[in-house]
């Protein structure tokens, strides 16, 4: 599991790596780095999923470091992506010389979190925290932030029954 500190200090190996290739990286967390990461939500992760960029020099870098720490070399990956829409505002998490990373806003977070939806995962508990965070009292109120950020037709069924389940309890 990677904690806070963990992840900082793979981002600041990361930064340094392309400090020392002359390139500049930016990484868009999501998911649970961003609950452990922005939101002390949680204490730790599995693994940093995001968006980055130059993806093909950071999917190398991030493979590098994480053979060199001991980790699978997915523990920084884009499998995400595929639930991620633009039109969302952006939080700065961290400025490094050579490497920027910033996470979605939370009223993104909570629309992806529940498009993603999976009991199986920390998702419900994220989805809990993000629904208190911003203070939404009812199912209506998140199906309405959902619908600001993803087309009708791109929000699974399985939503409306994750989202309506919480409500109920």
């Amino acid at each position: 599991m990677l904690s806070q500190a963990k992840i900082r200090y793979l981002f600041t190996r990361l930064n340094d790596e392309l400090s020392q290739l002359g390139e500049i990286g930016e990484i868009g967390l999501v998911g649970g780095a961003v609950m452990c990461l922005v939101y002390n939500a949680r204490e730790s992760t599995k693994d940093v999923d995001a968006i980055f960029e130059p993806t093909k020099i950071i999917r190398r870098l991030a493979e590098k470091i994480g053979k060199q720490e001991g980790l699978p070399p997915t523990w920084l990956n884009d499998g995400a992506k595929g639930f991620i829409f633009p039109g969302f505002g952006r939080e700065e998490i961290l400025n490094l010389s050579h490497l920027r990373v910033w996470a979605p806003e939370p009223k993104y977070m909570l629309a992806m979190k529940c498009i993603s939806a999976r009991w199986d995962t920390s998702d419900r508990d994220d989805v809990v925290f993000l629904i208190k965070l911003l203070k939404l009292k009812k199912a209506k109120q998140v199906f309405d932030l959902i619908e600001a950020y993803y087309p009708k037709n791109k929000i699974p069924s399985k939503t409306q029954f994750f989202v309506d389940e919480l409500f109920e309890l």
